[in-house]
């Protein structure tokens, strides 16, 4: 009897608990989700409507331009409002206040680049117009506030804050949050001072080379193909920029839809207009650039006073004081002199510098993007393009009348005195920049004979440029597979284009391990014990498969002869050279094998070939043919607060996974890197558009939506984003308030 009481409310007890713990995630998890059906009110000038597709996607119907950017700052922040939140504060280093102590070096190194006042600068030079566009998609999401005070995303309530008001400052601040995550090349300068400061400047200067001179032109991917190529005779554009990967991911995918506006692709969380897209005359996309828009300058500094040397005069640096909030502590300081270059960023033993950016130039700063959204034609396009300041991107063109284009874009800054490679002379007037490369400089083609082109980040300027060129660019393997695979064949149609973008041959690595097994059979003291590598060496196809144990050997195999290379050039930095285009250096020096190098190449790659094999028996045993590529390329992505949760946290990630691909393949993978997106516009229908994220379309974890596209990310397909033909699953009728 005691025994069934006990039972009895034991029962009872875990029952509530269970119904305490649906209420729990009903008032956290599901009120917070967006209302996509029925009828609201809203400060729109005419009825609205935002349709949502089979996958989530918004698609705006409006009666004006701000409108419907007023109603895309709506579903943007219905959809990722903490996202928003999360990279404003990353941008202007206030994530400590919500974080704590162990984001305060994030936010030192926002503060030091003063994004927040470079924000408030650019947003006080908008023209009117681009202001008008901001101020209309700000309102949608304030708006978007005011009507869910009560209903914010679970993060807020786990993290214990209350958001305040979004304003045109904070779009500005993502988009320079996307530039300083594309525009960092600050940091290559120091490292290359310090490998010549420390070893041979010749051979270090061989490490840092502009171009591998057998590269594509012009020029994390980007291609269009002209009609001859497809089986419609009409163009196809396909992209896949590389950013980070992140939970949510950074892009949302919107349809805008008003009088003179039509336009969908995916725009950038925070920001109004579609970045990357189509509308129903052009289609585009876009690569970065790469070309160096930041310089250091050494100054002369005396930290105690702040006046430093200039043209043989002392000048006085200008103090700012950034008070830094940390929850659970006191505010931290942080004192930042700035010179007539900039913030100093970076002081050593002594030694201060100070950045030159582009984006701290606010002259003449704009937001095209709505201006580019409504582009009919190339020349339209181009007059959009003129307005854009950065970061600097390979734009990649098509359009229905069969046309295809490209057009470099960008504050790109000229040099006369220096390189750009190294920190210049801050006391000396002669090393200052002399403006901006005219835009009608910079490299563009329309419709070139061989009716493709491609950008995987390469160099697209040619020898014969009139502007100095500096700039970290990518080795040419991406974008000649990419070349090689298009112009294998005629007859292509949209879906195909996903099988290039997922491709993982690697012909650097190829090279390498052919390279290891030549070298091995000209040895006359041959190593018994590398056989097996050398086997497997040898009947590797050069595919960077994540069940490949050759695609690993092949990996650590260049990172081994890598460090040699450097150690030679520079004694004791071997971990300090990272360099974009640093395979491309590797294999012209294997090719051309200069004895001032290395007196035997052969045996340099073999010793390098036994520390591989070696690393690899520590990382994944003696049994070299159970080694797998993909468990050292093991793609982890969190979400930064609901991750951390006991028991449900792994609901909120995605991975460990193992993946395919690597540094030198189309589809560039590591652990940190890979296609943000993927999108290919078919213009025989542009009903048939192909698009894939790697999560999904909202930031809610309760959401179907949350990460839905995952699945077909990782495998290489893609989902149908519809332009006219809408299949809707759900309605939101707007209509204008009553006064």
């Amino acid at each position: 009897m005691l025994l069934r009481k006990i039972l009895r409310y034991f029962n009872i007890a875990a029952g509530i608990a269970v119904v305490g713990a649906l209420v729990l995630v009903y008032w956290y998890g599901c009120r917070p989700l967006p209302r996509t059906s029925g009828e609201i009110e809203a400060p729109v000038s005419g009825r609205a409507a935002v349709t949502r597709d089979r996958m989530g996607v918004p698609h705006i119907a409006a009666t004006s331009i701000e409108d419907a950017l007023f109603l895309q700052g709506l579903v943007t922040a219905q959809d990722r409002f903490w996202q928003m939140d999360a990279l404003r504060r990353l941008a202007s280093g206030a994530l400590a206040e919500i974080f704590g102590p162990p984001a305060l070096e994030s936010d030192f190194a926002a503060r030091r680049l003063r994004l927040r006042r470079l924000a408030q600068q650019q947003h006080a030079s908008l023209p009117e117009a681009d202001r008008r566009a901001l101020d209309a998609y700000v309102r949608g999401v304030n708006y978007y506030l005011s009507t869910h005070a009560s209903r914010l995303p679970v993060e807020f309530r786990l993290l214990g804050y209350e958001p305040r008001p979004w304003s045109g400052v904070d779009s500005i601040l993502i988009g320079l949050y996307m530039y300083r995550a594309l525009t960092s090349t600050w940091e290559i300068e120091r490292q290359k001072l310090r490998l010549r400061e420390a070893g041979d400047p010749v051979k270090v200067e061989r490490l840092y080379p502009l171009r591998a001179d057998w590269e594509p032109a012009p020029g994390s991917n980007a291609w269009a193909l002209s009609g001859r190529w497809t089986a419609t005779g009409k163009p196809l554009l396909a992209g896949d920029p590389h950013l980070e990967y992140s939970l949510p991911a950074i892009w949302h995918p919107v349809h805008l839809r008003a009088p003179g506006l039509d336009v969908i692709g995916a725009a950038l969380v925070g920001l109004p207009c579609v970045v990357i897209g189509h509308n129903g005359h052009i289609a585009w996309s876009m690569t970065n650039l790469q070309f160096d828009v930041q310089d250091l300058y050494e100054v002369k500094l005396d930290p105690a006073t702040g006046r430093y040397l200039y043209a043989g005069r002392w000048e006085p640096a200008r103090l700012e004081t950034e008070t830094i909030p940390v929850r659970g502590r006191p505010p931290v300081e942080l004192k930042i002199w700035v010179t007539r270059h900039g913030p100093v960023v970076a002081e050593e033993k002594g030694r201060y510098w100070a950045l030159r950016w582009s984006a701290a130039d606010t002259a003449g700063f704009g937001f095209p993007f709505l201006d580019l959204n409504r582009a009919r034609n190339w020349a339209e396009f181009r007059a959009a393009l003129a307005r854009y300041g950065g970061p600097a991107q390979n734009f990649v063109y098509a359009d229905r009348e069969g046309h295809i284009g490209y057009q470099a874009a960008g504050r790109l800054p000229i040099r006369k005195s220096h390189r750009g490679d190294l920190p210049a002379d801050g006391s000396d007037p002669k090393q200052e920049w002399a403006g901006y490369i005219p835009f009608e400089a910079l490299p563009s083609v329309l419709d070139p004979p061989s009716g493709m082109i491609v950008s995987a980040n390469q160099n697209p300027f040619p020898e014969s440029f009139a502007y100095a060129v500096s700039g970290s660019f990518a080795p040419p393997y991406r974008a000649l597979q990419i070349r090689t695979l298009l112009a294998a064949r005629m007859g292509w149609r949209a879906e195909e284009m996903l099988a290039v973008q997922k491709d993982v041959y690697s012909a650097f690595h190829h090279l390498l391990a052919r390279q290891a097994v030549a070298a091995y059979e000209r040895s006359s003291k041959r190593d018994a014990t590398l056989v097996p590598a050398i086997e497997l060496l040898r009947g590797w196809n050069g595919q960077m498969e994540k069940d490949s144990a050759a695609a690993l050997l092949a990996v650590l195999l260049e990172n081994h002869f890598r460090k040699a290379v450097v150690e030679r050039a520079s004694p004791g930095n071997s971990l300090n050279y990272r360099f974009e285009i640093a395979p491309a250096v590797l294999e012209r020096l294997l090719r051309e094998r200069p004895r001032e190098w290395f007196e035997d190449f052969d045996a340099v790659l073999l010793t390098a070939l036994a520390g591989a094999v070696e690393e690899g028996r520590r990382m994944q045993g003696p049994q070299m043919r159970r080694w797998r590529w993909g468990e050292a390329n093991r793609l982890l992505v969190e979400h930064p607060v609901l991750a951390r949760l006991p028991l449900v946290g792994k609901y909120f990630r995605i991975g460990p996974v193992p993946m395919s691909g690597g540094t030198t393949t189309v589809k560039q993978t590591t652990r940190r890197i890979g296609p943000s997106l993927r999108i290919v516009v078919d213009f025989a229908d542009l009903d048939r558009t192909l698009f894939v994220l790697p999560t999904g379309v909202s930031g809610h974890a309760l959401s179907g939506r949350f990460k839905d596209h995952w699945d077909a990310y990782y495998v290489g397909r893609a989902f149908r984003l519809p332009f006219a033909r809408i299949e809707a699953r759900r309605e939101l009728r707007v209509v204008p308030q009553r006064r």
